[in-house]
């Protein structure tokens, strides 16, 4: 079981893929017009106040090992949820920021993991619109996964002859040919021109070679 707390999109989106990858999934929120709305999509929807040790108690989240806190709009309740989680003694928590800030004090109150939806969706987003990308994932500070085609002088050169790696600095991981699916990629894999490539590298580097394609 993983619990879920907060149904804002954010919460529910989170909550409803985390079904479709067969978890089991106790959604909860304080709004009584958020959670009758999730009761048709998730399996189990309670209203209750996060912040309540008691109230969670009751229902059995001391129990689970992982929480998610989604809360938005409160800073003070997702910090107050977080506090709550860790005092249950939940070792897996991750929670949503809206700032460093409010991340920093997240980490000090007890969440394993902070994450930055809007800001990661925003650079997503820019690097696509600014460059041939199909996808782009920063993986850390400095380093990127991206999606992209093949640049034409690459087209029909097996990778260890192609000097991609020499030349960009970067690692073509994975590769899905025209009409197949994505698969590992070897020294003789021969790069078609109409493939989309997973190349892995510094950011500067998967842009630099993005932007040949």
């Amino acid at each position: 079981m993983i619990v879920v707390i907060g149904l804002g999109r954010f919460g529910r989106a989170l909550s409803a893929e985390l079904q479709l990858l067969s978890h089991e999934v106790l959604g909860i929120d304080s709004d009584e017009r958020l959670v009758q709305s999730a009761a048709g999509e998730l399996t189990y929807v309670v209203q209750a106040d996060a912040t309540d040790e008691a109230a969670l108690r009751q229902l059995g989240v001391a129990d689970v090992q992982h929480a998610i806190v989604a809360i938005g709009e409160s800073v003070q309740a997702s910090i107050l949820a977080t506090a709550t989680l860790s005092d249950l003694g939940i070792a897996d928590i991750w929670a949503k920021a809206q700032s460093a800030q409010h991340a920093n004090i997240l980490e000090r109150v007890g969440a394993t993991h902070v994450v930055f939806p809007e800001r990661d969706m925003g650079q997503r987003v820019a690097h696509r619109v600014t460059g041939r990308m199909l996808e782009y994932i920063q993986i850390d500070e400095g380093f990127a996964l991206i999606e992209t085609g093949v640049p034409e002088r690459f087209s029909g050169r097996a990778l260890v002859d192609s000097g991609i790696r020499q030349e960009f600095d970067v690692n073509v991981v994975g590769v899905k040919p025209h009409g197949g699916r994505f698969c590992h990629t070897t020294a003789d894999t021969r790069l078609g021109p109409n493939d989309v490539l997973l190349v892995a590298g510094e950011v500067r580097d998967v842009e630099r070679f993005a932007a040949e394609s």
